[in-house]
């Protein structure tokens, strides 16, 4: 495809060969905008991440293999290898980052702007096999000695790991032969171990809900089950466990005290009955009481006889003034009674006479009428 790009230019009219190509005649060069910095000594490339950094602008993971545009200068030498530097702006801020080859070690160095996500190890320290330097190389080739030393000590380095590797190939013989059911293995456990990381995520989404929380919950364990039912203030056992474990106890326990365990701890009890005493016990001997002592206590029980008899007596002098005062109030309305009876006896007593003279009025009245009849 080469040779088709000059067929495919456009020459103007009045271009002419004399001044040279096509680009110095039109005055342009031939990266175009990659050059535009080209009087600087800077020059736009394609550059490629040689490993995974951190962006400082904005604390973003910035993975190996991403693609810049690259402002490339030289800024040393290494011998006779020139050092050059790249300087590129993130992509996910207004950062710029700086990055330079190092060709001593074989590696780039971080200038500014960012850090290097380390990863890096010694391979000698895992078992990995690492290549010979130059310069071992060269003593290989020359030293008939030194290649005889290194072949002694690449001999006792396999005989060491012989062991660890047929561990290793019978492992995966066993593991690995049939790959359809170790592959079934994985994905039943794989599917297990989802469905319980989605059930404490429920469960945490709705205790911190609950608790109104935005926090990380860790994952919960024995020990926190424990120490929480103790903070509730619960038991750690239930009245069933606890009778369980005592029945066991008994099950367990030999009937006959013939065994070496039973006759143990008939010593034990021996040992402990022979050490009681009576305060160990609880009992405590009293002293006969002298003359004095009884006498303050007669004098005691006295004092203590007539306060009682004072406050009985008391007692029964409310009593009395409380009957007297209800036989008082009883004589009162029993007068108040008998008042009300005269009274109503006088005025029936009234009536009757006014009675007895309308009937003396009427007998009278009924001799005229007699006399006069005899008259008649």
């Amino acid at each position: 495809m080469g040779e088709r790009k000059g067929q495919n230019l456009y020459y103007p009219p009045d271009y002419d060969p004399k001044v040279g190509g096509l680009n110095k005649f039109m005055g342009t060069h031939a990266l175009r905008e990659r050059a535009r910095k080209l009087h600087m000594g800077i020059l736009i490339i394609r550059f490629e991440m040689p490993y995974n950094i951190w962006c400082e602008g904005c604390n973003n993971h910035i993975g190996m293999g991403v693609r810049y545009n690259a402002e490339k200068t030289k800024i040393g030498m290494y011998y006779s290898t020139p050092v050059y530097q790249f300087r590129m702006k993130c992509h996910l801020c207004d950062n710029h980052f700086e990055i330079k080859t190092d060709p001593g070690n074989l590696d780039y160095v971080i200038v500014s702007g960012a850090r290097r996500q380390e990863n890096r190890w010694d391979p000698t320290e895992n078992g990995q096999i690492v290549p010979e330097t130059k310069e071992a190389q060269k003593r290989l080739f020359d030293d008939a000695m030194f290649r005889l030393e290194h072949k002694t000590g690449d001999e006792d380095a396999a005989k060491q790991d012989k062991p660890r590797l047929g561990r290793l190939v019978g492992r995966n013989e066993t593991v690995w032969k049939d790959d359809y059911d170790a592959n079934c293995m994985l994905r039943r456990n794989f599917r297990k171990r989802r469905k319980e990381l989605e059930e404490a995520s429920v469960n945490d989404s709705l205790l911190l809900a609950k608790s109104s929380l935005n926090i990380e919950l860790l994952p919960e364990s024995e020990d926190d089950r424990n120490m929480a039912s103790l903070l509730s203030l619960r038991p750690s056992r239930t009245i069933e466990e606890k009778q369980s474990q005592v029945r066991k106890k008994i099950f367990k326990s030999p009937v006959l005290p013939n065994s070496s365990s039973n006759a143990k701890e008939i010593k034990g009890i021996m040992n402990k009955t022979a050490t009681i005493t009576r305060t160990s016990l609880g009992i405590a001997i009293r002293k006969p009481k002298t003359d004095k002592e009884d006498i303050k206590d007669n004098g005691d029980k006295k004092e203590e006889n007539k306060e009682e008899n004072e406050i009985v007596l008391e007692e029964i002098k409310k009593q009395d003034i409380k009957d007297e005062d209800s036989s008082c109030n009883d004589s009162k309305t029993k007068l108040e009674i008998r008042e009300d009876n005269k009274t109503q006896t006088d005025a029936a007593v009234v009536p009757k006479e006014g009675n007895g003279l309308s009937l003396l009025g009427a007998y009278g009245s009924s001799d005229d009428n007699s006399d006069s009849n005899h008259s008649d």
